[in-house]
Order: C-alpha cells, then sequence, then structure tokens
C-alpha cells in the first residue's frame, strides 16, 4: 500500500512548495507589515494614540535642529505640552525653571528645564564644548526618597530608578517625524501614563528629552552633569533611523534588563544587531552608548531602522511613516517601562563599592514578531559544548551497534554470500554503501560558488541594484541556488541511483555544521557573540535529523540476512541493465551447489552462464525479473517481465521479494525496500521550520539594515556575500529532499533564476521610493565672498546628479576623491552656489535688496591674541544668528577652557592625548558668543616661532526660510527625482575666516 507521504516526487513536492512558501510568505508579512493599532488601550486609559500622533505632526513640522530658530519653539511647545499633561492627570508638580511653577518640598513631578549644564568633552581629535537645553521630567516612585536630594547636591542613595530618553532635535535636512519624533511623543505618553491616576510606579521614572543629539551625542553627555543623572539604575533609549516600518530592539546591555522587552506584545529583534555595534559593524552612534560608557548604566536601544534611504531627508515625516508605526514604539515602551519600574529585585542597584552590578551577556530574538526568546550567553555556550560532545557520541554509538547486529550500509561496498559452503571464488554480494557519498559535498559547493559568482557579478555590473531592488537580488540567489542542487542531485540520481542520497547529504550537512559550530562556540566564549544562536539551533536541527537517520537502518535486514536470502532467491536486480548489481549478480544457492558439484546441465541449463545471465529463469529459460520505476511502492515489469516467477508486489503481494525485503525505490539497492518511506517528513519538519525561521528573520533584519548603506560609502560586495551566505543556510534544510522533487519546479525556478539575473544586471538601481543620498555643504570664504557647494555621493552617479542642477550645468566639475573625510569611498563635486542668505540683511543694517555678499564679513566677528611667552591663546568670537562655530587648529592643541564653563569632572577629557585639531562651539542662545581659551604644547623651533595658525568657522544650519540657502533648494528642486541632499556636515553652510598668532 502506496503511503500518501511517502518519498516519492508528488508528496515530496506538495509538501516542501507548501511549508517553503508559508515560511516565507509569513516572514515577509512579519517584516513589512506593522500590527494594526488601537485608538485606546483599556490596560493604559491615560495614553491616547490619536493625541501622540498629532504631538507628532507639530513636532515634525518643520526642520528642528539645534542650530534652528524652530529648534526653540519645539523646546518652549515640549514645556507646554508636559505643562498640560500634568494639570490633566490633576498632579502637583514643581516646574523647576519652566514659565509656570506650582512649587511644592518633594513634589511627585519635577520638571527641569536644563539651562546651566555645560560639558566640554573628546572624540578622537576633535574636542566639543556644549551648553544643555535639555528637559527632564523626574516622576516619583513610591520606593523612592522623598526628599529633594538634587538641591543640596547630594549624591542619591536609594534604590534608584528607570531612564527613558529621546532627543527633540532634527538634522538640518529632515522634519524628525521618526528620528526622533516618535520617541519624543512616546514619551510624553509614558509621562501621561505614570502620572495617572493608579499608576504610580514604584521606582521613580527619569523622562529625558535631550537636545543635541545629532551633533556627536551632545544632550546626553549634558545630561550626565546634571545632578538627576546619578539617580537611574535602568534605561531605554529610544531612537530612530529609518521612517516607518517595525521599532527593533538593537541593542541592550545584558539578559536581564532585555526580559524586560520580553513583555512587549510585538517584539521585535535579534541579538546580531548588538554584535554589529560591538564590533564596530555599525558606525553610526545613539545615546545608548552615553548611558552606559559614561553613566554606567544597564539597558535598551529600541529604534526605527527603515527604509535608509529616508533617514535625515525631507520624507522623514508623518507622510512616510503611520500610527501603526508609532503605536508599535508607544505599545513596547510601556510594556517595557511597566516592568523595570515594576522590579523589586537589586539586580539594577549599585554594589557596595558604589558601581552598578554587571549583568550576563544576553541571546535574545523574536519570533513573528510575537514571542521574545532571552536567554544567557553562558546558556547558549553549554548548548554548544554539549551538541560539540554528545552528538559525535550519540552517533558513534549508533554506528556501533548498528555494525554489531550487521545493519550498517553505508560505506558498504559487498557482502559475502551467507551461506557455508559458498564458493569463496565468487564475488561478494554488492550492495553499494558507497554510491552517492560525494555527491551532496559536490553539490553544495557548486551551488554556493554559482550564487557567490553572481554577487560577484552584480558587484562589476550593476553594485547599486541591492539599494533600491533588493528582493529581485533575493529571488535572484535563492532560485539559482536551489535550481542548480537539484539538477547536480537529479543528474547523479538518474545516473547512480541511491537510497543513501538522503543520509549522506544530512551526513555532510552534519560535518560542515559541526565546523562552524566550533567556530561560533569559540566566539561565544572569547569575544562575546551572541548572534550565532542561529547556527546553535540550525546544527542541533541537522544532528536530530540524522539521528532519525541512524535509527532508519534498524528496519533494515541484516547484511548478512540480506545476503543469505539473495543467496536463496537470487537477486532482485538482476536483469536491470541499468543496474550496477545485475553486471555483477549473485546466483541463487540452487545454482551454486549444482555448479559447485558439477552437475551435469540438462535441457537450459546447459546454457553457458556469463555475467549478462539472468538468475531467475522464468518458464521459457529466459529472463524473469521485472523491472522497476516510478514511485516507491511498486515494481514495473521491462522486457519480458509480462511472465515471471518473481512477480511484482502488484502481481502478487505475497512474493517473498516483497515480504522479505519491501518495496524499494526505483532503481535504488533493493535491501532499502524496508527503509521507513514516511520518517523524510519528520526530518524535514525538525530541519526546515525553525532553522529557517530564524534565519529568515535575520537575513530580512540585515537586508534591512544593509542594502542602502553604499550611499554612506560602504563598500557593496560585502552585502551580497552577506546574501549568498544566509541562501546556503536557508536552502540547506532542502537538499536532503531535492532530488525527488517534480522536474517541473526547478526547471521553473531556472527560469525565474534566469530572468532575475538579467533584470538584476540591467535595471537602474534608484527610484523614486528609494533615492540615492547625496551629502551637501555650502563653503563660505567671508574674507573673499567666494563659495562654492560641495555635494558628495556615489562615484558612478555623482556628476549626473549634480550636472542636472542649473548653477552647475555650465560649470566645469570638480568631481574626485576626497582623502580625508568622513565617507570613505564616496566623491565629491564642488562647484560655485548660488550666494546663502543665512544672515538676513536686516540684522546687519544693510536693505532687504542689498546682495548677501555685502554684508559676509559681518557675519563671523573675532579677535585672538597669544599671552607673551606661552602657549596660550584667547579667542573672542561672535557668529551673527548662530550659535554653533568652531576653531580649526593646523596643529594640535592640548588644552582648552571656556569662559562660563565646567571641567571638574573626571569623567570627561577636553582633550585627548593625541591632542585636538578641532574645537566645536554650541551655545544654547543665539548670537552670545564665546571666549575661549587653548593651550598648545612646545614643538620644534619653527613651529614655536610662528605660533598657531587655523581659521575660525561658524555654522548656519537652518533651511526652513527658503530664501535662507538658496543653493539647497535648488538642488532639491532640480537633482533627478532618484536622488535626494541631505546635510554633510555640522552646517549646512559653513563660513571662515583665517588667522595667524
Amino acid at each position: 500500500m502506496r503511503l500518501p507521504i511517502a518519498f516519492s516526487p508528488f508528496p515530496v513536492t506538495i509538501i516542501v512548495v507548501l511549508v517553503y512558501a508559508a515560511l516565507f510568505i509569513s516572514l515577509l508579512y512579519t517584516h513589512l507589515v506593522v500590527p494594526p493599532s488601537p485608538s485606546r488601550v483599556s490596560k493604559y486609559p491615560a495614553v491616547d494614540r490619536d493625541v501622540a500622533w498629532r504631538d507628532l505632526q507639530e513636532l515634525s513640522n518643520g526642520f528642528h535642529h539645534f542650530n534652528t530658530h524652530r529648534n526653540d519653539e519645539i523646546h518652549n511647545w515640549l514645556l507646554h505640552r508636559i505643562e498640560s499633561i500634568l494639570r490633566k492627570n490633576n498632579v502637583e508638580f514643581d516646574a523647576n525653571g519652566a514659565a509656570t511653577s506650582t512649587t511644592r518640598s518633594s513634589a511627585p513631578v519635577v520638571v527641569f528645564n536644563d539651562r546651566t549644564s555645560n560639558v566640554s568633552v573628546s572624540i578622537d581629535t576633535s574636542s566639543t564644548y556644549f551648553e544643555s537645553t535639555n528637559i527632564i521630567v523626574y516622576i516619583r516612585g513610591a520606593n523612592d526618597e522623598n526628599e529633594d536630594w538634587w538641591r543640596a547636591n547630594k549624591p542619591y542613595k536609594g534604590q534608584g530608578g528607570v531612564l527613558v530618553n529621546a532627543h527633540y532635535d532634527s538634522v538640518s535636512t529632515g522634519f524628525g517625524a521618526t528620528d526622533d519624533g516618535a520617541g519624543v511623543v512616546t514619551v510624553l505618553q509614558l509621562i501621561a501614563h505614570f502620572t495617572s491616576e493608579g499608576n504610580r510606579p514604584k521606582r521613580g521614572v527619569v523622562a529625558l528629552l535631550n537636545n543635541g543629539e545629532e551633533d556627536f551625542l551632545n544632550g546626553a553627555y549634558a545630561f550626565a552633569k546634571h545632578p538627576l543623572s546619578q539617580f537611574p539604575r535602568s534605561f531605554l533609549n529610544l531612537e530612530g533611523a529609518g521612517s516607518g516600518g517595525r521599532a527593533t530592539l538593537f541593542r541592550s546591555t545584558d539578559a536581564e534588563v532585555t526580559k524586560a522587552y520580553q513583555e512587549s506584545p510585538y517584539p521585535f529583534g535579534t541579538v546580531i544587531s548588538a554584535d554589529g555595534f560591538k564590533r564596530r559593524f555599525v558606525r553610526s552612534g545613539t545615546d545608548y552608548q552615553i548611558f552606559t560608557s559614561i553613566l554606567g548604566l544597564r539597558g535598551l536601544d529600541v529604534a526605527f531602522m527603515e527604509p535608509r534611504s529616508n533617514y535625515h531627508t525631507v520624507r522623514d515625516n508623518t507622510k512616510h511613516s503611520s500610527p501603526d508605526s508609532l503605536w508599535h514604539m508607544l505599545s513596547s515602551s510601556l510594556a517595557t517601562m511597566q516592568a523595570l519600574t515594576s522590579d523589586d529585585s537589586f539586580a539594577f542597584d549599585k554594589t557596595e563599592r558604589g558601581t552598578e552590578a554587571a549583568g550576563s551577556e544576553g541571546v535574545w530574538f523574536d519570533l513573528y514578531g510575537r514571542t521574545f526568546a532571552v536567554l544567557k550567553l553562558d546558556t547558549l555556550f553549554g548548548i554548544s559544548v554539549a551538541l560539540l560532545v554528545a552528538g559525535p557520541l550519540s552517533l558513534i554509538a549508533l554506528h556501533v551497534i548498528l555494525s554489531r547486529i550487521g545493519k550498517w550500509y553505508p560505506f558498504s561496498r559487498t557482502q559475502p554470500l551467507g551461506y557455508e559452503d559458498a564458493d569463496e571464488t565468487l564475488p561478494g554480494l554488492p550492495l553499494d554503501g558507497f554510491r552517492g557519498f560525494f555527491r551532496p559535498i559536490v553539490t553544495m559547493i557548486i551551488s554556493t560558488a554559482v550564487v557567490v559568482a553572481l554577487g560577484f557579478l552584480l558587484a562589476k555590473v550593476n553594485p547599486y541594484i541591492v539599494y533600491g531592488h533588493e528582493y529581485t537580488v533575493w529571488t535572484m540567489m535563492l532560485t539559482a541556488f536551489t535550481a542548480t542542487s537539484w539538477f547536480c542531485l537529479r543528474a547523479a540520481d538518474s545516473t547512480r541511483p541511491t537510497a543513501l542520497q538522503r543520509f549522506y547529504t544530512l551526513f555532510w550537512m552534519y560535518i560542515i555544521s559541526y565546523i562552524l559550530l566550533v567556530g561560533v562556540t569559540i566566539l561565544e566564549r572569547n569575544f562575546d557573540i551572541a548572534g550565532t544562536y542561529f547556527v546553535v539551533i540550525y546544527s542541533a536541527a541537522i544532528f536530530l535529523a540524522l539521528l532519525i537517520a541512524y535509527c532508519e537502518f534498524f528496519f533494515l535486514p541484516s547484511k548478512n540476512s540480506y545476503a543469505q536470502f539473495i543467496a536463496e532467491n537470487g537477486d532482485p536486480a538482476a536483469g536491470r541493465a541499468d543496474s550496477i548489481a545485475s553486471s555483477r549478480a549473485i546466483p541463487p544457492r540452487s545454482q551454486h551447489h549444482s555448479r559447485s558439484r558439477e552437475r551435469p546441465a540438462t535441457g537450459n541449463d546447459t546454457e553457458n552462464a556469463t555475467e549478462t545471465t539472468s538468475l531467475l529463469r522464468d518458464d521459457h529459460g529466459t529472463t524473469s525479473f521485472a523491472g522497476y520505476g516510478g514511485a516507491r511502492g511498486s515494481r514495473r515489469p521491462s522486457g519480458q517481465a509480462s511472465s515471471t516467477l518473481v512477480p511484482t508486489a502488484t502481481q502478487n503481494d505475497d512474493n517473498p521479494y516483497n515480504s522479505a525485503l519491501g518495496t524499494f525505490y526505483p532503481k535504488e539497492q533493493p535491501w532499502s525496500g524496508r527503509l521507513p518511506s514516511y520518517l523524510w517528513i519528520l526530518q524535514f519538519l525538525i530541519l526546515c521550520p525553525i532553522p529557517v525561521i530564524l534565519t529568515g528573520q535575520i537575513s530580512l533584519l540585515l537586508t534591512s539594515a544593509l542594502h542602502q548603506t553604499p550611499a554612506d560609502g560602504n563598500p557593496v560586495l560585502p552585502v551580497y556575500l552577506f546574501f549568498a551566505g544566509l541562501t546556503f543556510f536557508l536552502l540547506t534544510p532542502l537538499l536532503p529532499f531535492l532530488h525527488r522533487l517534480h522536474p517541473h519546479l526547478p526547471t521553473l525556478l531556472l527560469l525565474i533564476s534566469v530572468l532575475s539575473v538579467l533584470f538584476n544586471l540591467l535595471s537602474f538601481p534608484f527610484s523614486e521610493s528609494s533615492r540615492l543620498k547625496t551629502y551637501f555643504v555650502q563653503y563660505l570664504d567671508l574674507d573673499t565672498g567666494t563659495n562654492h557647494v560641495s555635494l558628495t555621493g556615489v562615484p558612478r552617479y555623482i556628476r549626473d546628479i549634480a550636472s542636472s542642477v542649473p548653477s552647475a550645468a555650465d560649470q566645469d566639475l570638480e568631481c574626485h576623491g576626497l582623502e580625508v573625510t568622513r565617507y570613505t569611498g564616496l566623491h565629491t563635486c564642488r562647484w560655485p552656489g548660488l550666494p546663502p542668505r543665512s544672515v538676513p540683511n536686516s540684522l546687519l543694517g544693510l536693505p532687504d535688496s542689498a546682495p548677501p555678499s555685502l554684508g559676509y564679513k559681518d557675519w563671523l566677528s573675532f579677535n585672538v591674541t597669544r599671552d607673551p611667552g606661552h602657549n596660550v591663546a584667547r579667542f573672542e568670537l561672535r557668529g551673527r544668528n548662530t550659535r554653533a562655530c568652531r576653531i580649526l587648529f593646523d596643529r594640535p592643541i592640548s588644552n582648552f577652557s571656556v569662559e562660563g564653563g565646567e571641567q571638574d569632572d573626571r569623567r570627561f577629557t577636553p582633550v585627548g592625548e593625541k591632542g585636538s585639531n578641532q574645537l566645536r562651539l554650541w551655545s544654547r542662545d543665539w548670537e552670545r558668543g564665546w571666549n575661549v581659551s587653548v593651550e598648545w604644547k612646545n614643538g620644534d623651533r619653527a613651529e614655536e616661532a610662528r605660533g598657531m595658525d587655523g581659521k575660525v568657522v561658524c555654522l548656519w544650519s537652518d533651511a526652513n526660510q527658503v530664501d535662507a540657502i538658496p543653493a539647497l533648494q535648488e538642488l532639491w528642486r532640480f537633482m533627478p527625482v532618484w536622488s535626494t541632499a541631505v546635510k554633510g556636515d555640522d552646517g549646512l553652510v559653513e563660513g571662515s575666516k583665517r588667522f595667524s598668532i
């Protein structure tokens, strides 16, 4: 009886297609579709998604970079919103420094409008002085000290609380709906929740809305100088690097704090992204790194991450986001903060030495955005070691048992005849147990080489196709690997069929996974790499599937019994022209006896036997064994098989071959007839769903994170190699079963692969929905009045983009790579641009109709003097209509100080060991200016004689007025629809004057 799930083409094709289709479709749906959001949730009555969405629309209605006037408007609007929320909840609060104040000692809520903190810090060879305009809301917890300890500048010694942070500044070329408006309005809703009746937290909450994140994380640095920064023990940082989608858990400090995120209704993320930050594969930074490195807190970094082509652009607005995306961040933040503030343990509190207790390295990942797994890295390491040890021992033990009972068919070429008086001169019974051993590894090598070669081909011919057509690249990789593997395996199977192909494929997969497992175990122990969890699970699945394959041999007759049966009944493979066994046929025992006794032949027995003579004869003395073909479970007659002494299963189910050997798959070894025809489905379900789900989620996450990074100057080939490597993990679970697929399916996949290759090679990589980013800066020499626009981008396209702008169309464009630039691998085009008007003529006392160049010299004023006999200089500088300037030095300075600044914090080093070549200055007030003292070390006599040279630069970043930066507006208006321009440096316009002391 044929089983409906037998290991034959029809069931295999149907089940494989349905399972893989269901997995891929569900994975894509989870990745691309954001869960729907309710307007209100009964669990959080004070939280209102619609109000949050309207707040986001107000917040993102204009550029609000730190160096824009709208940034001040947003600052005041946020203070007003916080007050209105607290008043609506009937909460007494101390508006410390706000416009209005309801003062009360030890108020349950305190609002800080921080205009006193400032920080001096160095990063590499650059120094920064920054003045805070952060907004901080402290919600007193039930377990907190009931006093305003920060007023006396006393250190906090209580249990500690939870920090939630978002930055309210945007970049100068983005509206900041996702980066980081969604985070800001989420913080406002968290304030509404924790100040509502019945929702007072056990641990206090510090809600930080910091200003200045976009430029070197200045706002977080400034918060570290505020007294309230010593109160939190854990944190949740909210960020954005796209314009919608799901909010992803980027990284966390440890397993314990990550368990708080486990409470999210729609958790999303994998520890692989954290490994990318840890190994510096991800170059961008968030406030997370300040909270961990400077404040020593333990916490989480949650951010939007796609599409990256909208990141920092004018498309970072509410039109390209959605209320569902906002709710995804808001709901996960509510659940996470609820868990962190309700924690009664001392897991996050300071130790007796005053430092934060260290957590355990964590492993975490979601499953379909609904379930979240968290475990310690030590646990994963233990599982890896167990698999490395127990796996081989288990397989060796099974091998020994099978060998002792004579059922170990793999690698067995022949078996001696199973009766005592057998002629020793006769060859052993061929088992063909070694057949097909090398074909799986050869297939894997060829198929992997094909997809790697396609990756190299795209990187050479059309390298940026992945930027806008990532899923066609995936289609090409997946179909090419599958079609190549099928044709290799099917070609081998058609010429040398073997019942051991599934076993040998699993055997080779286990060897490869074991080697990988050794590597990932080393990474787990020595480098704290946790993103290898999918390899561990992949290895475990292969081990279990191979274990089942070993156990299948217990169903077979022993090799000795098989040989005995063949000796008595003849070889059922005899007479098959395509059977290797038939060429080495073993006669039945009766014939052997007759020959060994030299019995005279009579009738047909007088015929001289040859290697092709049949072992079983019909009544006429002709070949009598019926051939077989088609599906397992039937033998088809061939030649003159219609009158056989050994009937087929359909002719006689009681024939000795069926009852003793079972029905073997056509053209495969006869001894395989008793192999279970249904256990393959169990192997498939072990190998496929869980490993493919985990690898698929990683593939989609890495695709979103990487496919548009070449616009930042990153090499494109590693992206294709990532795709090729992940294709291997996605499709190798299919290989043990692939040779049974119906030919029509691989043929279709081959056609799709060819078409996708042609599409990827010939199509234009960018589109209006996936616009190529370029980086804009306009440099202005305030001494001469000359200016030039600098546009940086991908070398192959940047000249065409620049040439599309009217002011550059007739110019002899200079386009070349820069030796020193933050955008390695990109080229920069320069041309004289439209004159900027960042400082209105009215501020300079000029008529509105006057050319802006008349006032350039007054945009920036400075005075510099040197102390006689000392390497000390004092700068007095002031920029008009700006609060950001820089001083660039031709030789590094060793120290600096700003009048009114504080430099008594050992956590911050104003100047690094190699000195600083530039000093960035950020003021909270407009046109106030700075008084700066700098020092430098003695050099050689020539340097000592010439003193110090350099430039004073002021920055203008306000593009809210259309006529302020005409060159940028012209670029946005005329550049191709498949491209866009974003800020290329701290300022959109940088005006400079040289100095020499």
